[in-house]
């Protein structure tokens, strides 16, 4: 269920690889980080930068993660694939959107992971890849 009224009042937060500009809209539309398979139909979102910054560390890509503010341009929701599905309620505040994201900013100083700590995430993650369970709501 898409909603119109804020979820969060934010700031709101996107992590990537890709090297965007202030203006620049982010859309859905590409492939997941956590299934490459799926091509996704949402954009998604937070309200932690730190979170974001997990995010851009396991993005596809060569280039360097980055955290960039962003404010949503249409409704958006609560991401359900975090949800009441692994996390009552919403504590990673991540949300996702049909709608674009336009950059407002980036953030620097979020905090990285340590080489080790990125590699039990990408470690996690093939786990999931291989476990046909781990499915993505899109």
């Amino acid at each position: 269920m898409l909603v119109s009224e804020a979820l969060d009042d934010g700031p709101f937060y996107h992590g990537t690889k890709a090297d965007v500009r202030v203006g620049d809209l982010l859309t859905a539309g590409f492939r997941s980080n956590y299934r490459p398979e799926i091509v996704m139909n949402h954009i998604y979102f937070t309200a932690l930068p730190d979170g974001a910054g997990l995010a851009a560390e396991l993005a596809a890509g060569d280039g360097d993660p980055r955290v960039y503010v962003v404010e949503p341009t249409g409704a958006f929701e609560n991401d359900p694939n975090v949800t009441d599905k692994k996390f009552p309620g919403n504590p990673t505040r991540s949300y996702r959107s049909a709608a674009p994201l336009k950059v407002v900013g980036e953030v620097t100083d979020w905090t990285r992971l340590t080489p080790d700590a990125l590699q039990n995430w990408r470690d996690r993650l093939a786990a999931i890849r291989a476990d046909e369970r781990g499915e993505i709501i899109n």
